[in-house]
């Protein structure tokens, strides 16, 4: 079952929240759900995940179906892990089905703006090391259905770019885990 209208926030709540979602720890966030996707449409949300250069998120699906390749079709190690702002989840997953989960493998609470993290930054999750991708994470088609319209243009609009509200890709640069509560901190 996908979100209809009805369950989905508009544009005039998201805008009141802007705020709040932009008062976020700039450093030492803690992480407030873990996800991965054994295969399309399924979410699993343990307490903890196991990240690595070679299969990025263990138990995701993405490796092996990935979305972004290299020339010689393996998978750009650019977007091997999604971090979404959990404040921002908060807005737009409103039913709590597992199926209209956005699929970010962490939802943090930390600012993730270009401002705060820009591209090549390095962050401490739990055990492992990420480095902040410069792939930009604009939501897609699915997003937009599970989130809503209003939802989707507000983290595309051109005065949020900068903002990161849809959230930000990591390549592991680092093999370790993440358990939830961790905190995400700058190196």
């Amino acid at each position: 079952m996908t979100q209809t209208a009805t369950d989905s926030i508009d544009a005039a709540a998201l805008a009141a929240a802007l705020p709040e979602v932009l008062a976020a720890p700039r450093t030492n966030g803690p992480v407030r759900l873990l996800c991965a996707r054994p295969k399309p449409n399924q979410r699993n949300f343990p307490d903890r995940l196991t990240l690595t250069r070679a299969i990025c998120v263990v138990g995701d699906f993405e490796a092996s179906r990935p979305w972004l390749v290299l020339e010689d079709g393996s998978p750009d190690p650019r977007n091997q892990v999604s971090i979404m702002s959990s404040r921002v989840l908060d807005l737009v997953w409103r039913d709590r089905n597992p199926r209209n989960h956005p699929g970010d493998n962490i939802a943090v609470d930390l600012d993730l703006s270009h401002g705060n993290l820009p591209t090549g930054t390095l962050l401490q999750v739990g055990t492992a090391v990420l480095r902040v991708s410069d792939e930009p994470n604009d939501g897609c088609v699915k997003w937009k259905v599970r989130c809503g319209r209003a939802a989707y243009d507000w983290v595309r609009a051109r005065d949020h770019a900068g903002y990161r509200l849809r959230g930000l890709y990591c390549s592991v640069e680092q093999d370790g885990i993440v358990e939830l509560g961790d905190r995400v901190a700058r190196i």
